[in-house]
Order: structure tokens, then C-alpha cells, then sequence
């Protein structure tokens, strides 16, 4: 599943560098697909839709920093346990409820992000 970042961030932005899939994203700012990544075009999103990957989506908050979950895979492939959790001096960086991948599925969506 995604992690999220609670009302509770202090915006110390600590979580931000620290996400190998660039899925961390400072309150307000637009992300893309490609930010970060290797993906070119088309890429489906976890509700099935598709967007370019540079085409440049609304922020999931205004205030805080975010993580959008259509590029979080938990650090799956890259580390044993998220970045951006193991960083945050709140503990504000929980798992999402609302978005639940299993490990392989994580695998496969970083697999799709980062292109050898």
C-alpha cells in the first residue's frame, strides 16, 4: 500500500530527497509521472486511467508535503522499509488505507518506473 503524509507534517521537507521514485512533492507543487523516472507517454494510473507521463497533475495538498500514490511503491526494490518514514522527525509518514498493493504489485509498478 502507498504511504501517506498526515496533517501533523511540519514541512521540514527531510521525506522529499529521500524517495527513490520521486513520488514526494513540497504542498501546492504539480507532479508528473516523469519526474524522477524513466517513463515516456502513456502510463496508466492506479484508477485505470491514463495520462501522459509529463503531463502536469493538480497537487494532492496545498499545505503540506504529499506523496502521490500512483508513484509510491513503499521503496520496494530500492530499500527495506520507506524513506521517507524512517526520516520523518513526526512520524507523519503512515501507510494509506485507501491504495493496497501487495509487494509484487509494488515491484511491478517500480519495475514500470524505472525502465534498465
Amino acid at each position: 500500500m502507498a504511504i501517506k503524509i498526515t496533517d501533523e507534517c511540519i514541512n521540514c521537507g527531510a521525506c522529499e530527497p529521500e524517495c527513490p521514485n520521486n513520488a514526494i512533492y513540497e504542498g501546492g507543487v504539480e507532479w508528473a509521472i516523469s519526474d524522477g523516472t524513466t517513463v515516456k507517454g502513456m502510463f496508466t494510473l492506479l484508477d485505470g486511467s491514463q495520462v501522459d507521463a509529463d503531463q502536469r497533475n493538480a497537487p494532492v495538498s496545498s499545505d503540506t508535503y504529499y506523496i502521490t500514490p500512483n508513484k509510491c511503491t513503499e521503496c520496494q526494490g530500492f530499500h527495506e522499509e520507506p524513506q521517507c518514514a524512517a526520516v520523518c522527525p513526526v512520524d507523519c509518514c503512515v501507510p494509506d488505507d485507501m491504495y493496497k498493493e501487495t509487494v509484487d504489485e509494488l515491484l511491478a509498478k517500480k519495475d514500470k518506473m524505472h525502465l534498465a
